[in-house]
């Protein structure tokens, strides 16, 4: 385990596993990168007009990853023209068929998922292998629960964790055999406790980059729930360099979930970080349809902020005080705004969510343009360009308003 950043609060410090960096497309994927967030869309591929519409959605959302299937030709010939009209790295997902692979790898797709024991003969693997070295494609090796080869069903007798980190090895040996080790590996379940504990297992297997999730984890409510306990768990003990959450949902829903987990854990910061009460019968303004407005109106936001909503005083002060924002509810109409954790102005009854917006957007320029200013200029006078502070830092904190989420 490495890759520590000491906080004034060592409780809120997570060790990520110390695993071997790659590259999807531009995104590097391990190592010291940021964890990332994926998700996948669900159009037909030869559909491009509908899944450019989808992956653009993703892209607005934050997603750093976008994952395609390709199951036949028809989905792969498409895939060129998808590839030119997004920004985000495209991963294309092959089942079986060899030549799928080495056609969206000229297709230009930036990672291939495969299984290459499911690939066929060890010519057709090298053919994969040669495709993906010639047009700089990156791998994920997908291990499933759900589908384990028989071999290894008829040793455990069922999908177990140790089956399915066997399976994961194996696979990643035959891509080593080829001098391939440009890949990830994922290894999923739909019961949380298979999968976490095939995660445990394998990360203490290998140094490969490992992409997580529970698959098939269900609905909006009950996937982002089962997804909450699996990721979590995972991520809190420092395993993870990549993630997807699986919902039966619309896509754009997974990274909105990816991200909330990793802010969080203090992993990523993107965008408003709201933190509101639940409401009762002392809140001094509507609370719950404020705060319901209020993150519709701010999803346009990507600077790293804290801000608190909170119904009275009883809450309101203390927590205004360790966010970059706030407001607490008052007597006679009149509620309290705190700008940078102290007290900054009264605000009658009216509009809070406006009054709110604007001054949440003059601080997120605010904030942009003090990043901006302090990039360190190289000699020729150019700048030099670093992730944003704090964004994607372990074990940061960001309730602290002498070092807010931002800083």
């Amino acid at each position: 385990m490495g890759n520590l950043i000491m906080s004034i609060r060592p409780y809120r410090d997570i060790y990520r596993r110390k695993s071997r960096r790659i590259h999807v497309g531009s995104v590097p994927v391990g190592g010291d990168s940021p964890i990332t967030v994926q998700s996948m869309t669900n159009s037909l591929t030869s559909d491009v007009e509908a899944t450019v519409t989808q992956i653009r959605a993703m892209e607005d959302a934050g997603a750093d990853i976008v994952r395609v299937s390709c199951p036949d030709q028809d989905s792969t010939a498409a895939l060129k023209q998808i590839v030119s009209q997004v920004t985000v790295p495209v991963v294309a997902d092959i089942h079986f068929h060899y030549k799928r692979a080495i056609e969206a790898a000229e297709a230009g797709a930036a990672c291939l998922r495969i299984n290459p024991g499911n690939i066929g003969s060890a010519d057709r693997v090298r053919e994969v292998v040669k495709a993906a070295k010639d047009h700089g494609c990156s791998m994920r090796i997908g291990v499933n629960a759900g589908s384990l080869e028989r071999d290894l069903l008829e040793k455990y007798g069922e999908p177990c964790p140790e089956a399915m980190v066997e399976s994961a090895l194996t696979h990643a040996r035959i891509l080593e055999d080829h001098d391939f080790t440009e890949f990830k590996i994922s290894c999923k379940a739909s019961d949380v406790f298979l999968a976490v504990a095939a995660y445990q297992g394998l990360a203490e297997a290998c140094d490969y980059p490992l992409h997580i999730g529970v698959t098939e984890a269900g609905g909006l409510r009950s996937g982002t729930i089962k997804s909450s306990i699996g990721l979590g768990a995972l991520l809190w003990a420092g395993i993870g360099d990549t993630l997807r959450v699986s919902l039966s949902a619309d896509p754009v829903e997974e990274v909105k979930v990816g991200f909330d987990l990793l802010k969080a854990l203090g992993l990523r910061h993107r965008g408003v970080n709201v933190i509101s009460c639940p409401s009762c019968a002392r809140q001094q303004f509507e609370v719950i349809k404020t705060v319901e407005v209020l993150e519709k109106r701010l999803e346009h936001i990507t600077t790293p902020m804290t801000v608190s909503i909170i119904g009275c005083v009883v809450n309101g002060p203390g927590e205004a005080t360790m966010t970059d924002m706030g407001i607490t509810g008052g007597g006679k109409g009149t509620h309290q705004i705190y700008i940078g954790g102290v007290p900054s102005h009264r605000l009658k009854d009216g509009d809070i969510v406006e009054h709110l917006v604007e001054l949440i957007e003059k601080k997120a320029a605010e904030i942009k343009a003090r990043e901006t200013a302090a990039l360190p200029s190289t000699a020729n006078g150019s700048s030099t360009v670093h992730a944003a502070p704090a964004k994607d830092a372990v074990g940061v904190d960001s309730y602290s308003p002498a070092a807010p989420a931002s800083s």
